[in-house]
């Protein structure tokens, strides 16, 4: 496998380094570290070159156990249900690729989504193993989100996020909030909160900040613009829930919903409507906008 295939094949693999343990093969301790996957899985992924060494090549089934030994497995999940949203591509060139992703689409793989992804929708559509996304958007969030699709030039996207140099606009359909004085900034220290997947805000010094203004009023409730400044996990969901409007059909805040599925026809009324930067290669200023709507 070249560099470029490693690399690439890298980027979509989940990577473990083996434990202490009193195995004889690599395979034997897959099976046990990973006691949901059945040893069957694992023959079969190991046959068809789904397990990798550390150099890219795939294992064989008596590589011998060694702590420490770098592994790269590919995550499948059987019988994956398909999730029928449809992204959309809005830019591509050999360094960039901007997405329009659909409510519900993650943007990754994670715990029961492996393919039906947008990253993993993108790399088939564009035939471009290297693509990795600049930033992430929830997957109950609909809109903008920007790929690398050249590692030379990664790294020149990528510090655009961290060091603020991407204006991020946003827009949510929530509660209508009379009693606040808009336009507005709100800050809070977000803290990880309970169940796991949410967060919450805590006592202490900020971490985060949104601007807030109103865009439209339509009785009871009201279409916000967020721009935020900084970017944790939830956290414009948080911080309307927080100034008394949760936006419209959120799961999560201001309380969670449970056992609810997915309602493709009642979407969390959030979107991510506009990305304006600087190119880092190019030098010139860019600016998208999403396809997508809200509606009332």
């Amino acid at each position: 496998m070249s560099t470029s295939s490693f690399s690439a094949a890298h980027n979509q693999a989940s990577t473990l380094y083996l434990p202490p343990g009193p195995w004889q093969t690599v395979f034997d301790c897959l099976c046990e570290h990973f006691s949901a996957i059945g040893r069957e899985q694992w023959l079969d992924r190991i046959a068809r070159g789904r397990v990798l060494d550390g150099q890219g090549m795939p294992i064989a089934l008596d590589l011998p156990y060694k702590e420490g030994l770098r592994i790269h497995y590919f995550r499948e999940v059987p019988d994956e249900k398909p999730i029928p949203v449809v992204e959309s591509i809005l830019y591509a060139d050999e360094h960039l690729v901007v997405a329009d992703k659909p409510h519900f689409l993650p943007v990754t793989p994670a715990g029961e989504y492996v393919e039906q992804t947008l990253l993993r929708r993108l790399i088939r559509r564009l035939d471009n193993p290297h693509l990795v996304p600049l930033h992430r958007i929830d997957r109950h969030t609909a809109g903008l989100v920007l790929f690398s699709a050249n590692p030379q030039s990664r790294s020149a996207y990528q510090t655009l996020f961290p060091t603020r140099q991407i204006e991020k606009r946003y827009e949510a359909i929530a509660r209508a909030l009379p009693e606040l004085t808009f336009p507005m900034v709100h800050k809070s220290r977000l803290i990880d909160g309970e169940p796991f997947f949410r967060m919450q805000e805590g006592p202490g010094v900020s971490n985060t900040e949104t601007a807030v203004e109103v865009r439209e009023k339509n009785g009871e409730f009201w279409r916000y613009a967020l721009y935020p400044v900084t970017g944790k996990k939830h956290q414009l969901r948080v911080h309307m829930a927080a100034l008394g409007a949760g936006i419209c059909n959120d799961p999560f805040y201001p309380q969670v919903l449970k056992d609810v599925e997915d309602d493709y026809a009642n979407p969390l009324k959030l979107l991510a409507q506009g990305l304006r930067f600087v190119d880092p290669v190019t030098g010139h200023e860019r600016e998208f906008e999403s396809t997508i709507t809200l509606e009332w």
